[in-house]
């Protein structure tokens, strides 16, 4: 279920400078980091309705972030999709 690219050196290709730390297309591959996470442990723990809301938040803020990042800058939003192996809308 992992998606290609996700492990820290893959996380690196969407920073848009070495001390980035804040940019949508690297915000967007971290929330990916931590959505995989928690499903991986909604698996195992079904009732753990505490994550589920945490999961559920961070699919909405990933969501926002990746609408932001389409109308602002287009082409890294494809770059950015394409490289976490998400589906472009």
């Amino acid at each position: 279920m992992s998606r290609p690219g996700l492990d820290e050196a893959g996380i690196q290709q969407f920073k848009t400078s070495p001390t980035d730390s804040g940019s949508s297309s690297l915000q967007v591959a971290l929330l990916t980091k931590r959505i995989e996470s928690l499903t991986q442990h909604l698996i195992q723990n079904k009732k753990d309705h505490a994550t589920k809301r945490g999961l559920q938040m961070l699919l909405g803020k990933r969501q926002r972030l990746q609408r932001y990042l389409k109308k602002d800058d287009p082409a890294m939003y494809v770059k950015t999709m394409e490289g976490l192996g998400l589906k472009i809308k």
